[in-house]
């Protein structure tokens, strides 16, 4: 039984104000200890049971987040240390990972309280950037970690090395080391696999490569992945899950690897992740 559930959304203004208090009675009405995320409880004028984002990430037995896929990336990379299981509700637009629909929200919560689902472990990555050996600044993405240069259509040159040996040199707009859940977003729009979830493995995807010969590449998830690069007269980027950035000088190195923790998404309902697909990429069905 879940004794403490938390409450995360973008501020959506309207729509906070009407899904979020009535939520937050149907979880009291159960006996529940609710949380609300500081800007949601504010959005929703709860501010008597809001919380500052660390003291939210504590002792959660679940979480609900309230949004698109941005916002359940944010909610990941708070939550993921602690493996609190995460229901996605969709108040966006395409909702890969916040695939449950508003209407479906009380019925899978009834499931849930009724040990009536399951839920899909995800491989959270760790970006590392060594500078003269050290490691400088370390971050976790659900998704991807991104190097390029903040200024649009410029080539670089990336040296990538798996495991220490060389693998080769991309010139490119950039690169995307992706996990197999964030192989559906800016990996695939650059031209990446899709890559099911349950898979270990990374996929590094060059962004406009300037060689037709530069093609993705699927690697086991054991391995450590090293970036080396060129910069050139604009400021070089890491960025995390498209939210999350650090400026990068020459000499940096990033480093990728799996991380120990696991992001927990709880499936919706009985659909299968060939379904999310095909509705989501709007794929003809039967």
């Amino acid at each position: 039984m879940f004794q403490t559930v938390g409450i995360l959304s973008k501020p959506y203004g309207d729509a906070v104000r009407e899904i979020v208090p009535p939520l937050c009675a149907w979880l009291a009405a159960r006996n529940v200890r609710v949380v609300v995320e500081q800007a949601t409880a504010s959005c929703a004028n709860l501010t008597e049971i809001g919380v500052c984002a660390e003291e939210f990430a504590r002792d959660l037995d679940l979480a609900i987040v309230l949004g698109g896929d941005g916002t359940l990336l944010t909610a990941a990379r708070l939550l993921h240390a602690r493996q609190v299981p995460i229901l996605g509700v969709n108040l966006g637009s395409l909702g890969f990972l916040a695939s449950v629909a508003v209407d479906e929200l009380y019925p899978q919560l009834e499931a849930i309280f009724q040990s009536q689902y399951k839920t899909s472990a995800r491989m959270i990555l760790e970006a590392s950037v060594l500078r003269e050996g050290a490691i400088l600044h370390n971050e976790f993405a659900l998704n991807e970690a991104v190097v390029n240069q903040a200024a649009l259509a410029r080539l670089m040159e990336f040296n990538v090395f798996i495991e220490g040996s060389h693998v080769g040199r991309y010139r490119a707009d950039g690169l995307i080391i992706a996990t197999p859940t964030g192989s559906t977003a800016y990996s695939l729009a650059a031209g990446g696999p899709i890559v099911h979830p349950d898979l270990e493995a990374f996929v590094i995807t060059p962004i406009c490569p300037h060689m037709l010969t530069n093609r993705p590449i699927v690697i086991p998830d054991t391995s450590r992945v090293q970036v080396e690069f060129t910069p050139g007269a604009e400021p070089v980027h890491l960025t995390l899950d498209g939210q999350v950035g650090f400026a990068l000088q020459h000499g940096d190195r990033v480093s990728i690897r799996k991380s120990a923790s696991r992001v927990l998404l709880i499936s919706p309902g009985k659909r299968t992740y060939y379904e999310v697909l095909r509705n989501k990429l709007g794929w003809v069905g039967p």
